[in-house]
């Protein structure tokens, strides 16, 4: 197939080179930041528009709602060059709200619209282990699913309405957050008392308190890497998302109120573009102690 992929950032880049060693064709928009990986790889056109209007199939995977919809329906975007029958698929983390409205505007152009955020970093998009959740018709599932499978291991069709995705994605946002947070006061608590946070890792490993995060981010936090892998900029929009719905929904989400605002002190203190276990910056900061010996 002809695969158009809007957004080649950490994520995005892996994915799309996914596609193309599946035996796809790639058709990526202009960029100075163009990687010489990409230009091999893919045919490089003006913009998203020209994108469209050579591809079966349009993927979008950029930072923020706004970014999509200006991708999707600005000057030289992705609805201009679309063709009737085309597939849109946004992989992108934004609003559900925002998303239903996109998928009407792209509906009536004649074409299929289904969200799929995913879940998983830069590690899972260069693995093609993501976990990607699913809205949309079954029949637009259907179209995307194949070139799912070439990009993650974990694919669910959430709901067959627009929007079905990016609801999980925020609850996923939300558990990742909150796991973090846990894992960074569990680590703060327990080097305070003297423990070697290292060695507490390895044991917690083996119990009912293992998990993803304390696998990956805990020894992140330990070594001081916070390279991003997901930035925290990006975690701390998702929360948004996640505590602006449920302003609507009239419900509390008091743990995620408060994961939102110790990333937030981390991003006032310069860290935003850092991965997202650097929360513990902040936990360590209410404490003024580092478990890090530096």
């Amino acid at each position: 197939m002809k695969i158009g992929f809007v957004g080649l950032g950490i994520m995005g880049r892996p994915m799309a080179l996914n596609l193309k060693a599946g035996g796809h064709d790639l058709i990526v928009p202009e960029r100075a930041s163009l990687t010489d990986e990409i230009r091999a790889a893919a045919t490089v056109v003006a913009n998203a528009s020209a994108v469209a209007a050579a591809s079966e199939v349009v993927i979008l995977m950029v930072p923020d709602t706004p970014d999509v919809e200006t991708a999707l329906f600005g000057a030289g975007g992705v609805a201009e060059g679309l063709k009737a029958g085309s597939l849109v698929i946004d992989m992108s983390s934004i609003s559900p709200i925002a998303t239903k409205d996109f998928a009407k505007r792209i509906n009536a152009l004649g074409c299929d619209y289904v969200d799929a955020p995913v879940s998983g970093g830069e590690v899972g998009a260069k693995q093609a282990s993501l976990t990607i959740m699913v809205g949309g018709t079954e029949a637009a599932f259907a179209r995307a699913n194949p070139l799912f499978e070439l990009m993650g291991k974990n694919i669910t069709h959430v709901g067959n309405e627009a929007g079905a995705g990016q609801t999980c994605k925020v609850a996923n946002q939300i558990i990742v957050a909150l796991n973090i947070q846990a894992v960074s006061e569990a680590l703060l608590f327990a080097a305070r008392a003297g423990a070697d946070p290292a060695k507490v890792r390895q044991a917690l490993m083996g119990g009912f308190a293992s998990s993803r995060i304390l696998e990956v981010h805990a020894e992140r936090m330990i070594n001081g890497t916070f390279n991003p892998g997901f930035r925290i900029r990006l975690h701390q929009k998702d929360l948004n998302l996640a505590l602006s719905a449920a302003k609507e929904l009239n419900i509390s989400l008091p743990n995620t109120a408060i994961a939102q605002q110790m990333m937030s002190s981390v991003s006032a203190h310069g860290g935003g573009e850092l991965d997202h276990s650097a929360l513990i910056k902040a936990v360590e900061g209410l404490a003024g102690f580092s478990i890090r010996k530096d």
